[in-house]
């Protein structure tokens, strides 16, 4: 099934450009939201790919994921238990680095003991509660969390003062002279809520 979200575009981008002129004038340029939710079917398999992909061109990362998951299918499909019972050795020939494999472990023991919830658990807890819960996994910080919840779970108000074009994009739009620190976009950003989640993703358009 495919992931749907749980606000209204229209009604996000609508606030946006009544909130922040500025802003409205990038969503003229960049025209109506096409921010697309990525499937999966639990929060470990989310954040095996994310660990997978962390500091690697989508290529390779791609290729490795893939040789994960044809690893774990031979222990009964893309879950905790199954990454459980695989091998390190089988894990490190499907092309994990030592930390990667360690931090795959550290999800897969969280997830069976139930700091990382199921999906459907996930959707019933607010944004800060799944940062501290997820961000408890070796390897996996809060901008990856954000990632999750923006692009996974559609969560409206996520902002990732953290990312890089994010931080890019607002020094652009608002013709700031020096890199602006996180906690001037977080104040600028007040305007936007509860769709800041949305304002990102223009952000990164530009």
């Amino acid at each position: 099934m495919k992931p749907k979200f749980n606000f209204d575009p229209v009604e996000a981008v609508a606030h946006l450009r009544t909130c922040d002129a500025v802003l409205g004038t990038l969503i003229d340029r960049i025209g109506p939201l096409d921010l697309e939710l990525k499937s999966a079917n639990s929060l470990f398999e989310a954040m095996l790919r994310s660990i997978v992909y962390q500091q690697l061109h989508a290529k390779a990362a791609s290729t490795i994921l893939g040789r994960v998951l044809v690893e774990l299918a031979r222990h009964g499909g893309a879950s905790p238990e199954a990454l459980a019972r695989a091998s390190d050795a089988a894990l490190r020939g499907a092309g994990l680095s030592a930390n990667k494999l360690l931090a795959t472990r550290d999800v897969a023991a969280k997830c069976i003991e139930g700091t990382v919830p199921s999906l459907k658990e996930a959707r019933s807890l607010g944004d800060d509660e799944l940062i501290a819960r997820l961000t408890a996994v070796r390897g996996i910080g809060p901008w990856t969390v954000h990632m999750l919840l923006i692009f996974y779970l559609g969560r409206p108000d996520v902002m990732p003062t953290n990312d890089f074009a994010i931080r890019a994009g607002f020094k652009k739009l608002y013709k700031k002279r020096k890199d602006p620190a996180p906690e001037a976009i977080l104040k600028h950003a007040r305007r936007w809520q509860p769709y800041r989640s949305v304002a990102s993703w223009y952000l990164w358009q530009s």
